[in-house]
């Protein structure tokens, strides 16, 4: 009996151990992070079900960018930018006979032309939600604009009458609100303008960065994806220079507007984690993984084919690394601070912004010297 006691004893101390082990193993094997850089940022926001995340990050740019310069936090509203956007777009979309792109997608860009053309103003005084419930949908809104759009363009015989704008802009007035024309913030009476010039953000200062080698490096090119709607130009480096230019903007203080792909299989939000795994059936949500070795070629074989497409846009506002040394940009996204266990944020890998990133803004301040006089930006 005692011997079979001994036994039993020695087994379940056998199994304890063999428990303690994998337990062990597991726990080395959960991703770690540390950050070295943390910029200070407005809280997460959501965007909701709409396609505006354009819109969301760009303010959220514009929000860091107003405690980097030591002001107050703010809350500004997204919808006074995107009800402008509207109607530039849908301007466009005649002009052009209804060949230009028309939808919720956009860039970086807009938010910023809108913010210069007609000014911002608070969530508070502008929320942008006249459909009833208290959160963005905007399938119905764009359902109906492309609608009133299309005989507009059909019967090219057909002028548009004279009073089309002003009928289309009653149709975003009764979805989204009117946008102010004056507003009380604060004790202070101010217009979308003023309030603009108020924040002292020069929206001036901002470029937009991309890395492509089908268009001349060191030129500006007008980016071939369809959000691009209004044509605008990029800057245009070698792989490593795009790359530096992140890492000094974060370094340095300034955050950086994200626009990329998020389809790929290495990128999960839920778990806080975009990686570009060597081996694509390797557990890349639950440890760290050996990742794919980007170079420019790859990346540009990847854009011409259609496998890297411009999903999305989220804000960079940190750097971190893993147990293993391995960098990672730090990255607020639009889905909700309760979307992951990172409070809305996740962990984006070096080798995925090399391989994913379409083209990024920054504040001409954020960019070294050397890659600024090759650019002619002062």
């Amino acid at each position: 009996m005692k011997k079979q006691i001994r036994i039993l004893s020695i087994s379940v101390l056998f199994i304890t151990l063999t428990a303690f082990i994998v337990k062990a193993q597991e726990a080395e094997n959960e991703y770690e992070f540390t950050d070295e850089y943390r910029l200070e940022t407005s809280s997460v926001k959501s965007q909701d079900r709409t396609g505006t995340c354009w819109c969301f990050t760009t303010v959220s740019f514009l929000e860091a960018e107003l405690l980097r310069m030591g002001k107050e936090e703010y809350d500004l509203s997204e919808m006074f930018l995107v009800h402008n956007t509207y109607q530039k777009k849908a301007d466009h979309y005649v002009r052009f006979h209804g060949k230009n792109n028309f939808g919720q997608g956009g860039q970086a860009h807009d938010a910023i032309y809108e913010f210069k053309q007609h000014g911002i103003v608070p969530e508070e005084v502008y929320p942008g939600i006249k459909y009833g419930g208290d959160t963005h949908q905007h399938s119905e809104l764009v359902s109906v604009l492309k609608g009133f759009l299309e005989p507009l363009v059909e019967n090219r015989r057909s002028n548009p009458s004279p009073v089309w704008e002003d009928a289309y802009q009653s149709v975003l007035d009764s979805y989204l609100g009117k946008t102010p024309e004056e507003f009380e913030y604060q004790g202070k009476t101010f217009t979308p303008k003023s309030f603009a010039e108020f924040l002292e953000i020069n929206p001036d200062d901002y470029v937009e960065i991309t890395s492509y080698n089908h268009q001349p490096f060191y030129e500006s090119f007008v980016l071939e994806v369809p959000d691009n709607w209004s044509h605008d130009l990029y800057y245009n480096l070698p792989l490593d220079e795009f790359m530096d230019v992140m890492y000094y903007s974060i370094e340095n203080g300034y955050s950086v507007v994200w626009d990329g792909d998020v389809s790929s299989e290495g990128f999960s939000h839920g778990d806080g984690i975009a990686v570009v795994p060597e081996d694509e059936e390797a557990d890349f949500k639950n440890k760290p993984v050996k990742e794919k070795d980007i170079d420019q070629e790859y990346r540009q074989k990847l854009f011409n084919n259609f496998t890297t497409t411009d999903d999305h846009l989220m804000h960079l506002t940190g750097i971190g690394k893993d147990k293993n040394g391995k960098s990672y940009f730090v990255t607020k996204n639009s889905w909700g601070e309760d979307s992951n266990e990172y409070d809305g944020f996740l962990y984006m890998s070096e080798p995925y912004a090399e391989l994913n990133t379409i083209a990024i803004m920054v504040h001409k301040d954020a960019i070294p010297d050397e890659i600024a006089n090759k650019l002619d930006i002062e």
